[in-house]
This record gives C-alpha cells, sequence and structure tokens, in this order.
C-alpha cells in the first residue's frame, strides 16, 4: 500500500464488469508504481462491485470503489465524488472501456509541468481484438503490441487511429512529425488537483455524454491560464470496441452557451455547489 501516491488514477465506469477487470490487471503491470485507483462508478449494477472486491486481493495498490444510485448520465457528479476521494496533488482521467499500456501513468507522470493538463490520445481497436481480450493477454502484455492484424484492419477500417499506438519518447520527434492534438478526450487527460479545484470541477448541470466530461474543462481550464499539452504517442491506450456514442444535443448547446455568456471558468454546481447571492 502507498501512504501518499503521487498519482491518483480514476476510471470513470458504468457496467462491463468484465473489461474492468482487464483495466485493474494492466494497472498492475504499469512501470511506475506509486499510484492509487479510484474507481468512479455511475451506477452500475453489483457486478462491477464484486470485481472491485476481488481485485482488491489480488493488486499491490490502493483501490476504492465509490458509488451512487443509477439515475440516468451523472458521471460528472461522480468525477467530482472522485476527486474528492484522491489522495493525491495530481490526478488521471481514463474511461472504465479503455486499456492503459504499460508505460501510460509513467507519461502522465513524467511529462507534467505546472499550470498545464495533459490530454493523451487512443487506438479505436476492431471488434475481433476486442473480443479475443483475454486476462492472461493483459497480464503477459501480449494486448501491448500492436502487428500486422492490427494493421490490416486499421486499412479496412475496421481499427481506427493505428498511429497512436506507437510510442515515441522522443520530443524533438513527436515534433518533427507533427503529432498533436488540440482537443482533450475524457478518457486520457491528466491535470493538478489545484486546477481542478480552481474551476470547481466538473460542471454537473451536463446531463449527457460529450463536451461535460473534456471540452468543457479544457476551455475553462484555459481561462485560468492552465494551457493544452498533447500526449500523442505517449501515455497509449486502447479503446475497447462497441458502437459509437454520440455526444448529447443538450450538452453542445450547454457548452456554446457557457462560451457565449460566461467567459467564468468556475461552474456554478461543481465540486462546490455555489449559491447565487
Amino acid at each position: 500500500m502507498i501512504p501518499s501516491p503521487k498519482l491518483s488514477l480514476i476510471i470513470s465506469v458504468y457496467n462491463k464488469p468484465e473489461i474492468l477487470r482487464y483495466l485493474l490487471a494492466a494497472c498492475e503491470r504499469q512501470s511506475f508504481r506509486e499510484f492509487e485507483v479510484i474507481v468512479g462508478d455511475d451506477g452500475s449494477g453489483p457486478a462491477v462491485r464484486q470485481v472491485v472486491e476481488e481485485q482488491k486481493t489480488l493488486q499491490s495498490f490502493p483501490l476504492v470503489h465509490i458509488w451512487h444510485e443509477d439515475r440516468g448520465w451523472r458521471k460528472n457528479v461522480m468525477l467530482n465524488k472522485a476527486i474528492g476521494t484522491a489522495h493525491s496533488d495530481y490526478l488521471v482521467f481514463i474511461d472504465g472501456d479503455c486499456i492503459p499500456s504499460r508505460d501510460f501513468m509513467l507519461d502522465h507522470w513524467t511529462e507534467r509541468l505546472e499550470n498545464s493538463v495533459l490530454f493523451g490520445r487512443r487506438i479505436e481497436m476492431s471488434k475481433r481484438w476486442s473480443e479475443s481480450l483475454t486476462l492472461e493477454k493483459i497480464r503477459s502484455g501480449e494486448f501491448d503490441r500492436v502487428g500486422w492484424k492490427e494493421l490490416l484492419e486499421s486499412l479496412r477500417g475496421e481499427l481506427s487511429h493505428f498511429e497512436n499506438g506507437i510510442r515515441i519518447q522522443s520530443r524533438l520527434l513527436r515534433t518533427m512529425l507533427l503529432r498533436n492534438a488540440t482537443a482533450m478526450l475524457g478518457s486520457n487527460f491528466s491535470v493538478a488537483k489545484k486546477n481542478m479545484e480552481a474551476v470547481n470541477g466538473f460542471d454537473e448541470l451536463y446531463n449527457g455524454p460529450g463536451c461535460g466530461e473534456d471540452t468543457d474543462i479544457q476551455y475553462r481550464l484555459s481561462l485560468i491560464g492552465v494551457r493544452g499539452r498533447p500526449l500523442r504517442n505517449l501515455a497509449i491506450q486502447y479503446h475497447v470496441y462497441h458502437p459509437a456514442t454520440r455526444t448529447a444535443q443538450d450538452s453542445w448547446d450547454r457548452f456554446h452557451k457557457i462560451v457565449k455568456l460566461s467567459g467564468e471558468p468556475r461552474c456554478r454546481v461543481g465540486l462546490q455547489h455555489i449559491v447565487e447571492p
């Protein structure tokens, strides 16, 4: 157990207990070890809790499960609860359907800078790859080696962003290859806890996926001088296949209203619920 973890990995979960088991097994093989894991559960059934309790006996890192009742999409509410639970000063966010590579936590740790938010990308894996995933492939690291099958699937359009699976440690080479990313993904970003507290965390008035978990946060962090830094070809993660989820129109409408009318970095309903005077 780690008395004072350097990183807190916050996993957003809604059901999919078997993928969570794979994700936690991938956490156990991380090259960087000084972290805790918080499973932020947006109302899953009992199977997710069972996986967490099982994994507590198998993993060497601190593992916490926080849950609230399923009352529709309340991911941002749960993310704020997870921030309040975190023991470290630096937060890493991942979704429960993404599997981190061996150096995922290391890259988020070594690349961090004051007043920066780091955002990585992910490989959108094929249905074939996802259905063939096993616990043994995770533990052995076989899943972490994309090869010819994956390249061919990429050429056939069955797998997206194959190039994101190539780890490039040289910052100069990444710059020369124009491996930049301007938009934040909620499934792969990290930031100092104090910066999240400065914008009052995630806006809980978003009621559907998209925008509120990433675009909104990136915008409000920029208002306090926290700049985005890309981690493309670092902090690699593999997104397990499922039918695409579309951003709710209400979420886009809320974000555009925030940009147009407020310019206020702190949301009103977040880590704290701010009452209008």
